[in-house]
């Protein structure tokens, strides 16, 4: 970005023709009058640089200034949802599967959801669960940070900040398996695997890459957990969700005949396509 000092210069006065009467003594006096000036106007200048740079036009030259700062456009960032993230998480969540609901209903399945997530805190031991949010406003960098890394409460990050931005899109990622094939005739809970889920963007911020930002983050989350590959349900009816995801590298997988695998608790009448990855596998940009 260019600056712009704040400079200024002192022209020459201009001597005053309109008294035609020659006076040696007094056009000696304004000729040094003048010397002054201008070598004061030069040295002024040398130390206060001026506006002189801006085209000599007939705009205005605030406006000319003003192109020297053009708007920023908000980046977005993905990170761990936070505390102060919960209302907007919520409200992401039911604004994007509930969208025909209305107040005073939308308000009271916005209460449900946020006592929900923070009620997450009842997994399983040695089980994960992250939210992930994607964030337009903010910056990871520039970011001043308040409470423990440590304190966690359901899948949301004890800490606050000052610049925490705007949610624009959730994801959950856990290791908990309650909607993974159980193992064995035991029933056992799947281990290695990571559960995506509650993937929802901001209506006005679709189409962006939002959504492959925060499955590439939840990715990486499972890896540092150990995980060997991610699994998720995606409506049959949402062809949009059901492409994206095979772009991002995951497959189909056909559950056995007679098969009774558990589903997200949502509509009987919803169906899904049962969807894993391996976490070696390369995606599409």
């Amino acid at each position: 970005m260019r600056s712009i000092p704040l400079g200024f210069s002192l022209s020459p006065t201009s001597i005053n023709n309109s008294n035609l009467n020659f006076n040696p003594k007094k056009q000696k006096r304004q000729q040094q009058n003048q010397s002054f000036l201008t070598t004061s106007s030069t040295r002024v200048s040398h130390h206060e640089p001026t506006l002189s740079f801006l085209p000599k036009s007939g705009q205005c030259r605030a406006s000319q200034v003003a192109e020297f700062f053009p708007a920023v456009s908000p980046k977005i960032v993905v990170r761990e949802a936070r505390l102060e993230d919960c209302w907007e998480v919520a409200e992401t969540h039911c604004s994007s599967f509930f969208p025909e609901y209305s107040f005073p209903l939308d308000f009271v399945l916005r209460v449900d959801r946020l006592a929900a997530m923070l009620s997450g805190f009842s997994i399983p031991n040695g089980c994960r669960r992250t939210c992930l949010v994607a964030v337009t406003g903010s910056s990871v960098n520039q970011t001043f940070y308040i409470g423990s890394e440590d304190f966690k409460i359901g899948g949301f990050d004890g800490k606050f900040s000052l610049n925490r931005g705007y949610v624009t899109g959730i994801l959950t990622v856990d290791t908990v398996a309650d909607f993974l094939p159980r193992k064995g005739p035991l029933r056992q809970r799947r281990t290695g695997i990571a559960y995506i889920s509650n993937v929802a963007v901001r209506e006005r911020f679709r189409r962006k890459g939002i959504a492959k930002r925060l499955i590439a983050k939840a990715e990486a989350q499972a890896r540092s957990w150990g995980c060997r590959s991610v699994a998720l349900h995606c409506d049959l009816n949402n062809p949009g969700a059901t492409k994206l995801y095979k772009e991002q590298g995951f497959k189909c997988i056909k559950a056995p005949e007679g098969a009774n695998w558990p589903q997200p608790k949502t509509s009987p009448d919803i169906k899904f396509n049962f969807m894993m990855k391996l976490l070696n596998t390369p995606t599409t940009t």
